[in-house]
């Protein structure tokens, strides 16, 4: 049985199905933002902040979980992380106050998403793969994430509609408790092996080498783009007249065509440039929202920018960590793509957050759009200059 669990595709399948519970269960958080601020009497930016708060501290113990599965080994990492995040949704179905939303939604989802997420599932995939298949590998894990967003949204929305908002949260924590099971399947799959750099020559030779720093900050642009448009796209669609279950769609959409998106993001990254399939990206996302802007807002508009956005949505993920592995090596893999991903999740933080502040401020979105689009064309021309080779300790060691 244990040799069973540790083959190949059984290892990218389980992690495919952590990352559906884990960015599934997360990507419903827009779902809840009406309903609940509406029953507790909160304002968009108090709800908006929890979900800011959590993606920032998701970022931020991301790298001490990637750590910890590079060490002690990624079963251990994702049971832990799984147990916090049915913490934190169970405090946040009882929350009553902006601490308790910030303590359950924030903190504990935050520290729960950093242990069960890319950092450690893409860590064991990366190391497990051939370096001639790894872009693909962690290409079908990544689309794990976007399955996740397409098949649980239907599920959180009726679970809202029928049982009401608090049982939804309830019902979701189950949901998470698959994890754990799911976990067994690389419970034995330490990575650092011994020798070689240790952590802190690791981590001071990424922060002194120009690549690391162009990767975060590209990285920041996507967080802040899909934490904007996840949390607060059903809300700009029903207040455009439209139902929640048109804005629930919309978002589902984004998770299934980012399945392709995925998929292909990984194969075409085994084949040509990883750094300017990244520019191109960003380049088409600035396409996609200027289309969102200028065009009339119908179903088939929103349908159709749902689609592009989903096809360019989390294809980011395996050409970044695969950059990160093909330069730094894969020792410390999972730690430095954390802290590559502490800079998505500072963006993610102000996505939402600002999101929030400048609806309540302005009274629509659009200046968040138009912020988002500036951003993007940055990110583009940040991935032009990354250095697409090994660091020459790498080249040495292969």
């Amino acid at each position: 049985m244990t040799s069973f669990l540790r083959r190949p595709g059984v290892v990218i399948a389980c992690g495919a199905l952590i990352l559906t519970l884990a960015m599934g269960v997360r990507h419903t958080g827009g779902l809840f933002l009406q309903p609940m601020t509406l029953d507790q009497g909160w304002s968009r930016e108090m709800f908006s902040f929890s979900i800011a708060l959590q993606n920032l501290l998701w970022g931020v113990f991301q790298p001490f979980a990637g750590a910890f599965a590079d060490r002690y080994g990624a079963g251990k990492t994702l049971v832990g992380g799984a147990l916090l995040y049915v913490l934190g949704l169970v405090i946040m179905a009882n929350a009553d106050t902006a601490f308790g939303l910030n303590m359950g939604a924030g903190l504990l989802i935050g520290m729960g998403l950093a242990g069960t997420t890319f950092s450690v599932v893409l860590g064991v995939v990366g190391r497990m793969a051939p370096p001639e298949k790894r872009s693909l590998a962690l290409g079908i894990a990544s689309a794990g994430g976007s399955f996740g967003q397409f098949a649980v949204l239907p599920v959180g929305q009726g679970l809202i509609a029928s049982v009401g908002w608090q049982s939804a949260l309830l019902w979701l924590a189950v949901g998470i408790l698959f994890i754990i099971p799911l976990a067994f399947a690389v419970t034995g799959t330490n990575g650092a092996p011994a020798g070689g750099q240790s952590v802190g020559e690791s981590l001071r030779e990424a922060t002194r080498t120009a690549s690391f720093h162009f990767l975060f900050w590209s990285f920041f642009v996507c967080g802040f783009q899909t934490a904007f448009v996840m949390l607060h796209l059903p809300a700009f669609v029903v207040d455009s007249g439209m139902s929640a279950n048109v804005g629930m769609t919309a978002v589902a959409l984004i998770g299934l065509f980012n399945i392709a998106g995925s998929f292909l993001s990984g194969w075409l990254g085994g084949i040509y440039s990883k750094k300017w399939l990244l520019a191109g990206i960003y380049a088409l996302r600035v396409v996609a929202i200027l289309a969102i802007l200028m065009l009339p807002l119908t179903t088939v508009t929103l349908y159709v920018f749902a689609a592009a956005m989903g096809l360019l949505w989390l294809g980011t993920v395996p050409l970044t960590n695969g950059l990160v592995g093909h330069i730094f090596g894969m020792k410390y893999v999972g730690m430095l793509y954390g802290l590559v991903f502490l800079g998505h999740q500072i963006g993610g933080f102000l996505g939402a957050w600002l999101g929030g502040w400048i609806f309540d401020a302005f009274g629509s979105y659009e200046l968040a759009w138009w912020l988002a689009i500036g951003l993007s064309v940055a990110a583009a021309l940040l991935c032009i200059p990354v250095r697409e080779k090994p660091l020459a300790r790498v080249a040495e060691a292969t």
